[in-house]
């Protein structure tokens, strides 16, 4: 029943509202797993399935489109100030 009525709400609904409804479907199952139940298969996957399936799950995940540039990576670009004794400026290296 409630499976039908979501169904027919689905099918009005245009394009960008179905990306948002993939989205939301896509976030929903991530949840639905239990972190045990996830480690407790883990323990036999050989690396390379493991690599294989992260990025698997990393390519399904909503693509923002924007791009930082290089600056906004910067400690001064996160931090400023803070955390510096005195106001003293640090320099790392």
């Amino acid at each position: 029943m409630l499976k039908e009525k979501v169904k027919q709400e689905i099918d009005k609904l245009n394009e960008e509202q179905l990306k948002q409804v993939e989205r939301f479907i896509a976030l929903i199952k991530i949840k639905v797993v239990t972190p045990q139940a996830v480690l407790q298969s883990w323990d036999a996957v050989t690396p390379e399935e493991w690599t294989k399936s992260f990025r698997e799950w990393a390519a399904q995940l909503p693509k923002t489109g924007v791009i930082l540039p290089d600056e906004a990576y910067d400690r001064e670009s996160i931090y400023g100030d803070r955390g510096l004794d005195c106001g003293e400026r640090l320099e790392i290296y």
